[in-house]
């Protein structure tokens, strides 16, 4: 969040600077089955961002320290490739990635039936290959689809979006320029058929009433974005 309040991406009209209002969603595309030698795989594009997922296991968990006698272990990897934004990023694993890595996993592991596999192992490589503005929330939502492609059984899919606050108006689904210069960010993951909250972080200052308008733009992109999962998954191809 920049904070930049003298930066204008809301006009008159109320529309912002893709042209959205306040309540529309990026445009999203989703393929499955992209990655051949993988269990599933996913790619998502959301906005302009380009996010693919491969899925391998469950397999036997190596070295056997980290297996689990009761249940699967969930191996999460989120990275940004070098050339996935203007400024060339330092390649291999930093403290952002691992941090996202281990959010993203906290959030799959309470809808994977891991206790089905005992001391195996299912690994989940998220790779950003082009980023706007909220790839953390674009990795946790494709890695749920790349999933259901694997076949691992889940009680639901997680679907992450991010509203926040602009020039003081509540807007959903944050560009990058909203997320660069505005004042407040709040990315979700919401389980669509329970409505159950896994994932909630807050950058920056809501009132009372923008929490809960940010907190309802969410829920309701969630559900939209979930159709667009589900599709996805039937078709076994683009959507």
């Amino acid at each position: 969040m920049g904070g930049y309040g003298d930066v204008q991406m809301i006009d008159e009209n109320g529309l912002r600077m893709d042209g959205r209002t306040a309540t529309q969603v990026r445009p999203i595309t989703i393929e499955t089955g992209v990655i051949p030698v993988a269990d599933g795989s996913c790619r998502m594009t959301w906005g302009t961002n380009d996010v693919i997922v491969a899925v391998y296991g469950p397999m036997e968990a190596h070295p056997r320290k980290i297996q689990r006698q009761d249940r699967a272990v969930l191996d999460v990897r989120y990275n940004m490739a070098p050339f996935s934004t203007s400024d060339r990023i330092r390649p291999g694993f930093n403290r952002r990635s691992r941090e996202i890595s281990k959010v993203t996993a906290d959030a799959l592991e309470s809808v994977v039936l891991l206790e089905m596999y005992p001391r195996s192992k299912i690994r989940v490589e998220i790779e950003v290959l082009c980023a706007e503005a909220g790839t953390r929330c674009v990795g946790l939502t494709a890695a749920s689809v790349a999933l259901a492609d694997a076949g691992i059984p889940m009680t639901d899919m997680v679907v992450s979006v991010a509203s926040g606050k602009v020039n003081d108006v509540v807007v959903c689904d944050l560009n990058k320029e909203e997320d660069n210069y505005g004042e407040a960010d709040l990315p979700m993951g919401v389980l669509p058929n329970s409505g159950e909250l896994v994932f909630l972080q807050m950058d920056g200052d809501l009132s009372p009433e923008e929490f809960q308008i940010a907190w309802d733009y969410n829920i309701q992109a969630a559900y939209e974005v979930h159709k667009i999962m589900i599709e996805a998954l039937k078709k076994g191809g683009a959507n």
